[in-house]
């Protein structure tokens, strides 16, 4: 096995912190899942704790499909072995591994909470790195989000790069669209910035969910598709469907929000 590549994470997690992105992943990529010939998935850099891999296998199982697999994968051997009681072979398994994968070719890989830590500078290589290692056809999904997973974002990529940028919010606790700026990816986060793409969007999205005030009465999913519709009347190209945005994802090309 090639040597660990990274650093190790914070550690810091939480039951259903990766819910919404779970869900998201199993609506949006289930079809890929579905049709790889080994459904392999690795959730890179889970944390001190193994709730998160255990969530996702538990997930991707009920909405995806029976056997799909599960390794998740930690640099600190500590936390390898702290995980491995709740391994529950061959549906969800652990090791010690980094953005090389361990020598694994998954499906998809979900990396959570990792790269905030590390330079906007590292981002493009460790991209590279686990796409590369990716089965034909797989995919990356990278991103954070706070400690109870009501806020967050993350970019989808596959072997050519990334592909779509996703704003997640849980509409009852979204007090302004502004807020997305403090959980941006690592490729983005510091990008938000005058003359930058995403500094755009967020000041377009911030507009359109003050106009749309007047529908907080009727709830706050009111508010946010009338908000998100403005946004895509004044030109961006939101494709989510109207079944994820009505749960308060905003899904957009990449090359719409790319750091200029």
């Amino acid at each position: 096995m090639e040597r660990p590549l990274g650093v190790a994470t914070r550690g810091t997690t939480n039951p259903n912190r990766l819910r919404r992105v779970d869900n998201w992943i199993v609506e949006t990529c289930g079809d890929a899942l579905r049709a790889a010939a080994d459904p392999l998935v690795v959730d890179l850099g889970y944390g001190a704790t193994p709730v998160t891999p255990v969530e996702l296998r538990a997930r991707l199982a009920a909405g995806v499909r029976a056997d799909v697999r599960v390794v998740g994968l930690e640099i600190d051997p500590v936390r390898v072995a702290a995980a491995l009681p709740a391994a529950d072979p061959p549906g969800l398994t652990f090791a010690r591994g980094g953005f090389e994968l361990a020598g694994l070719r998954p499906a998809l890989v979900r990396a959570f909470n990792v790269l905030r830590q590390y330079d906007e500078s590292e981002v493009a290589d460790a991209w590279h790195t686990v796409t590369g290692r990716l089965s034909p056809g797989g995919l990356l999904v990278e991103g954070t989000c706070d400690e109870l997973g009501r806020l967050g974002s993350w970019v989808l990529l596959d072997a050519t790069g990334p592909l779509t940028l996703t704003l997640s919010a849980k509409l009852t606790t979204l007090e302004s669209p502004a807020t997305f700026a403090e959980r941006l990816p690592k490729a983005l986060i510091h990008r938000n910035v005058p003359g930058e793409r995403i500094h755009d969007l967020l000041g377009a999205l911030e507009h359109a969910w003050r106009t749309a005030a007047g529908y907080a009465p009727f709830g706050p999913r009111q508010r946010w598709l009338h908000a998100v519709e403005a946004v895509k009347e004044s030109g961006w190209p939101i494709h989510d469907s109207p079944r994820t945005r009505r749960h308060g994802y905003l899904t957009l090309p990449w090359p719409a929000v790319a750091p200029r």
